[in-house]
């Protein structure tokens, strides 16, 4: 009989499998039993580190409507000695630095602090984290990031341009709100402030202002409360906004490229040359604080054109092993074929000879963070919290996830396949508030562009996509619709 805390849903081979199929956001129920991270509670934490310093992010608790990105906070070196004496408001203890801070208006976070340094001295530490049970073997905790928040503490909504997030919540619970890439043109993307790989919304998802951001009424969000031994994978190009729900919460955060994307490096190669070319120009409106605290520097424009060309020349590179691979395939293809009794080409069989696509094992083990909009009414508002990850779990039978899932892939297709019916509905929508708007229009009272202002057109996803292609027609002989088209879906720029 196998122990409890043994038990794995997916072996390390078929959760790979999954991973490479996922296309979107989903829970991984009974992976991490008898992870020895799942024991890093803050206090187990501040006992391991002692009197080392760790780098907390503050941030005021006050709703303004607007992001409170990283370059507006507060900044504090702190043992988590203080922050534990901070947290728990007790008159008398050292709270060190935060004293300057009352908890009661402030929330904290130590977030992006990479394993392999906060632990260089307690190597043993990283085997607490056991991402080899994912697949990926060799990986532990050496190549992941930890994040200690208090309630509140968040991340601004941003999509990363490289790879995919496993995050492995430890303790304490964290609210993830997950936009697909289609919702692009909904969540007004800028670059400012840079962070390389890093596209931030200028919207504050939860307090949105529809007057300055009508367009985000649009947008569909995908809402999960991810619970302690819960792993969630959010999959390349999803937008996310995290919040912490618990007073203190801890989890493992590890970045993967399942396949390396080398025209999306272009496009942050020409994005970076771009930014620090304007930013790095003396000019009056240009004193403020554009450069991200999680960024080392900015690079010379020389160094950044060294950048660009590697990046170009990495993409040629894939190219053309994608077109030796294809002209192999043609071969392979024209030898003769196994044909079933009907005269058709078998596909990839089993045992028995049989076709089995691979269909992703939705169920009580691997939960899909569905759209809200989406969810019928009998379970709108549900999370991940309301599933509990043992054998009595409450998630509806495989057939069912499963054919919701299907429901939710069709009418996905239909969009994709019939796009002029969503956009006839935006057109009505668009001719409708010009009638109404027009009388009331006014002339803008300022129209002086800034540099931030012509930045955000420049380098606005779709902008940047075109660019990206007809650098690389030009320098690979690839067409441009190879640029990134997963950042570039709306349909016009005209919501830059």
């Amino acid at each position: 009989m196998i122990a409890p805390d043994s038990f794995k849903a997916f072996a390390p081979e078929e959760t790979q499998r999954i991973l490479h199929h996922l296309q979107q956001p989903a829970v991984f129920m009974n992976m991490t039993c008898g992870w020895p991270v799942l024991h890093w509670t803050a206090e187990h934490l501040s006992e391991c580190l002692g009197d080392k310093l760790v780098r907390f992010r503050l941030g005021r608790k006050d709703e303004t409507k607007t992001p409170l990105f990283e370059t507006q906070c507060s900044y504090v070196e702190a043992k988590l000695e203080h922050f534990l004496n901070w947290t728990r408001d007790h008159a008398g203890r050292d709270v060190g630095p935060f004293c300057e801070y009352p908890i009661s208006a402030y929330w904290a976070y130590a977030d992006y602090k990479y394993i392999a340094m906060l632990f260089e001295d307690q190597p043993s530490m990283f085997e607490d984290v056991k991402w080899s049970e994912f697949g990926f073997e060799g990986r532990d905790g050496k190549e992941s990031t930890l994040w200690i928040g208090t309630q509140g503490a968040n991340t601004p909504c941003h999509l990363d341009s490289y790879g995919c997030n496993l995050v492995l919540q430890v303790h304490g619970r964290k609210r993830w709100h997950l936009f697909p890439p289609e919702d692009t043109v909904h969540l007004y993307p800028t670059r400012i402030p840079y962070e390389e790989s890093s596209v931030f919304s200028q919207v504050d998802v939860l307090h949105p202002d529809p007057q300055r951001f009508p367009a985000f009424q649009g947008a569909r969000a995908h809402v999960v409360t991810l619970q302690p031994g819960q792993v969630l994978y959010v999959p390349r190009h999803w937008w996310h906004y995290v919040e912490s729900v618990d007073p203190i919460t801890v989890s493992v955060n590890s970045w993967i490229e399942l396949e390396v994307d080398h025209i999306a490096r272009v496009s942050e190669a020409v994005t970076k040359a771009v930014v620090c070319a304007l930013k790095s120009a003396p000019s009056d409106d240009n004193a403020d604080n554009w450069l991200n605290p999680t960024e080392e520097g900015v690079g010379s424009h020389d160094e950044n054109m060294q950048y660009l060309n590697l990046a170009v020349r990495s993409s040629a590179q894939q190219q053309r092993s994608l077109c030796h691979r294809k002209h192999t395939q043609n071969e392979r293809d024209a030898r003769p074929v196994k044909r079933d009794s009907r005269g058709e080409i078998r596909k990839h069989c089993d045992m028995r000879g049989e076709s089995v696509p691979f269909r992703v094992p939705f169920g009580p083990h691997l939960i899909p963070v569905h759209c809200r909009q989406e969810d019928p009414p009998e379970t709108r508002g549900l999370t991940t919290k309301d599933v509990r990850p043992s054998r009595d779990c409450e998630v509806k039978s495989l057939e069912d996830c499963t054919a919701r899932s299907n429901a939710l892939q069709r009418t996905e297709l239909a969009s994709a396949v019939n796009p002029s019916v969503t956009q006839c509905r935006q057109c009505e929508s668009a001719d409708t508030k010009s009638q109404n708007n027009s009388e009331d229009y006014e002339e803008p009272t300022d129209t002086t562009i800034t540099t931030n202002g012509l930045l955000e057109c420049l380098v606005h996803p779709d902008v940047i996509a075109l660019v990206t292609g007809l650098l690389l027609e030009r320098h690979t002989g690839s067409s441009r619709t190879s640029a990134p088209s997963s950042l570039c879906n709306s349909p016009s720029l005209s919501n830059m």
